[in-house]
């Protein structure tokens, strides 16, 4: 008999993602959308305070344990931006675009364009758990100024694999999922939730 588990977020790809690399342990994973769950805001300057909130708030509104994911992008040359603020970069409303325009903006002045994706991922077993499970993950590239590639989004289409020579963007999505940090924070997860 499966557990029910609930992911902090109504992001159904994350949903099926998140599911199909937990099914092993045999969680029945629902979106806390489907349990009438409202977001919670993420205050905190890092990732791991935020997805600590989102999971505890998930787990206290619905009694069930929870799964929270925080993740950005973070470019070494603007010390460590836009990090937690990846998918506001620009500003109200989100926008890819002006985030993308923003970002290759204020990179201009730099030689340095490294960066890394980054993902932190939480578990709790209630509201209240003294002792959460985190796992984090890690994608290494550099910015490019132009785009290339039509698959992904947010900063897929600028941020350059040099191993693979491509953009993220131009990655097979299921290549994408087994090498993102997300992919790779989720199979920490996995092995330490066993």
């Amino acid at each position: 008999m499966s557990q029910q588990l609930v992911l902090a977020s109504g992001n159904a790809g994350k949903l099926k993602e998140f599911g199909e690399i937990l099914a092993p342990l045999k969680f029945e994973l629902l979106s806390q959308k489907q349990l009438g769950v409202s977001d919670t805001d993420e205050p905190f300057d890092t990732f791991v305070e935020n997805a600590l909130r989102k999971a505890r708030h998930a787990a206290a509104c619905t009694g069930l344990p929870a799964l929270a994911d925080d993740s950005g992008i973070c470019v070494n040359a603007l010390g460590g931006a836009p990090g937690v603020l990846s998918a506001r970069f620009a500003g109200e409303p989100k926008s890819d675009v002006r985030n993308n325009a923003k970002l290759i903006a204020d990179l201009q002045s730099h030689n340095d364009w490294s960066a890394y994706y980054y993902c932190v991922l939480v578990f709790v077993r209630h509201a209240n758990d003294p002792q959460p499970v985190i796992a984090d993950g890690i994608l290494p590239g550099r910015i490019v100024a132009d785009p290339r590639g039509e698959n992904g989004f947010g900063y897929d289409p600028h941020f350059w694999l040099p191993e693979f020579g491509c953009t993220v963007a131009e990655l097979d999505p299921a290549q994408k999922n087994r090498i993102s940090h997300r992919g790779k924070a989720l199979q920490i997860l996995l092995e330490k939730l066993k």
